[in-house]
């Protein structure tokens, strides 16, 4: 049995017009993330953690933003994917842990939600799955709130290695 890691990132800018999704939950926000999908930032920084712990390659090697099939698609769908393309390699997703860098706006309300949809995207108890919040303390682009980036740490373990 082998235990693996992985690191995801990902940032999108904010846009007017779209609904804001984190973690699979519709956050109520003036703005939401620009992208091909559904911008879910949290969910593309947890499948690129997931796939770089498999040696899978990204997100966009998957799902790339050339392809229409993508557009607008929820990233759960992503999720459920990747977990599926673990497991042809003999991994599971064991745990996963996601920092999300945003002025505004305030997630602390939403994080338990995000946390559950989460789990319930990567067939995870949602004690497996952390999100936490955190500011860029007014400095950069983030600091402006001209949008928001994720950092993601996924745990496979399995008989591949």
């Amino acid at each position: 049995m082998s235990t693996r890691s992985g690191i995801g990132y990902d940032s999108h800018r904010f846009v007017a017009g779209r609904p804001l999704r984190l973690g699979g939950v519709s956050i109520p926000w003036t703005h939401g993330l620009a992208g091909h999908s559904d911008g879910d930032a949290v969910l593309h920084a947890v499948v690129d953690a997931l796939l770089g712990a498999a040696a899978l390659g990204d997100i966009g090697t998957h799902f790339p933003d050339s392809d229409p099939q993508w557009k607008g698609v929820e990233s759960a769908r992503f999720a459920r994917e990747a977990v599926r393309l673990l497991g042809e390699r003999g991994l599971v997703p064991v745990h996963v842990d996601v920092t999300v860098i945003v002025e505004r706006p305030r997630l602390g309300p939403h994080i338990a939600a995000m946390r559950e949809a989460t789990a319930r995207a990567l067939g995870l108890p949602v004690d497996e799955v952390s999100i936490k919040a955190k500011t860029n303390e007014g400095m950069g682009w983030i600091g402006r709130g001209e949008g928001l980036g994720v950092v993601a740490v996924a745990t496979v373990r399995g008989s591949s290695g």
